[in-house]
């Protein structure tokens, strides 16, 4: 996420926090990570507004954590963008 946004020249250094929880629940008779959501904060400059909802839209595509358990934990994510 940090990437994406810092190419689009909105920093994300310092900037950019993620709250993360998840749930683990019992499959097949194995503890499992099921769910994992994460709400991002970010402060951004007035007019950027539609350049952070469009990577909130693909970034998931390119961000290799998300890549690596895609199919099997289910994922979620949501954004508070703070305009300065």
């Amino acid at each position: 996420m940090g990437s994406a946004l810092d190419v689009r020249q909105i920093k994300s250094a310092d900037n950019l926090v993620a709250d993360v929880e998840g749930d683990i629940g019992e499959v097949d008779g194995v503890l499992k990570i099921t769910q994992i959501r994460i709400r991002y904060r970010v402060t951004i400059p007035a007019d950027s507004r539609d350049k952070v909802s469009r990577v909130m839209e693909t970034y998931a595509e390119k961000c290799p954590a998300y890549q690596s358990v895609k199919g099997c934990i289910d994922c979620r994510w949501d954004i508070d963008m703070i305009e300065q």
